[in-house]
């Protein structure tokens, strides 16, 4: 778990689980293996085994110790909805979620569809917690019956990740959805991302009352491109993050 974190649109990170498997084609230059595979053999270090899927129990709780309230990414190093993640342990990191209501946790999968048939099971008819936010990742136009699997979801919030964005999504069905980040590929073979994809989406937010969340163009050296899309930065969120402390005891 990190108390910091450079990703633009959270505050910290949570990680039960580590370690994924590639299903689609925004996992071809995934920055999580990429970074876990350095470590892979060292003796003692977190990602002694690499990127292989890796449940971490001892981690389940962390979160509960945090007072000060803040986002908190889920499992940015792997996909809690993976296949073989037991669902007992998805469980398990819900209850910690649903306990440390301070806080804002932020899910984010390419499992769609487990997502929502977990989701169901658990919150039947009604909508979970307004402060577990649920998301999918869509890369392209190939990928959009995610958004679909999301909007059957009972989630509270549910958000659109389009990052990265390596081809154009075309029209967007955002009935149901209050969030959408959109960011180009980093690293060293980055796609490159057509500002015009970019447009595409924002304007389709815009139109739609959706808030919109442009995280940055990519490249080698993200940073460097900057966060500025037709004159501006676009930094919106669907509901304004918590940030009154919470008595300890």
């Amino acid at each position: 778990m990190a108390d910091v974190t450079a990703i633009e649109w959270t505050d910290a990170t949570w990680n039960p689980v580590t370690g994924c498997t590639k299903i689609s084609p925004g996992c071809d230059n995934c920055y999580a293996e990429r970074f876990s595979e350095r470590f892979r053999g060292v003796p003692g270090h977190p990602f002694e085994t690499g990127f292989d899927l890796t449940l971490r129990p001892a981690r389940l709780g962390q979160p509960l110790a945090w007072r000060e309230p803040r986002m908190i990414f889920v499992n940015s190093m792997s996909d809690l909805f993976h296949k073989e993640v037991p669902e007992e342990f998805v469980a398990r990191v819900f209850d910690t979620m649903e306990r440390a209501n301070w806080h804002t946790f932020q899910i984010l999968t390419k499992r769609s569809s487990l997502m929502r048939d977990f989701l169901r099971r658990r919150y039947g008819a009604s909508r979970g917690p307004a402060h577990i936010w649920c998301g999918v990742s869509v890369e392209d136009g190939l990928r959009t019956s995610r958004i679909r699997h999301l909007r059957q979801a009972p989630a509270g919030i549910r958000f659109l990740s389009i990052e990265p964005l390596v081809g154009p999504v075309g029209r967007l069905d955002l009935d149901g959805i209050d969030w959408v980040i959109v960011g180009g590929e980093s690293g060293p073979r980055a796609r490159p991302m057509d500002p015009e994809w970019v447009r595409e989406v924002r304007d389709q937010c815009v139109v739609a009352g959706v808030a919109f969340f442009f995280k940055q163009w990519g490249g080698f050296r993200p940073k460097s491109g900057g966060r500025s899309l037709d004159g501006r930065e676009w930094s919106e969120f669907p509901v304004a993050p918590r940030r009154s402390k919470v008595a300890a005891g």
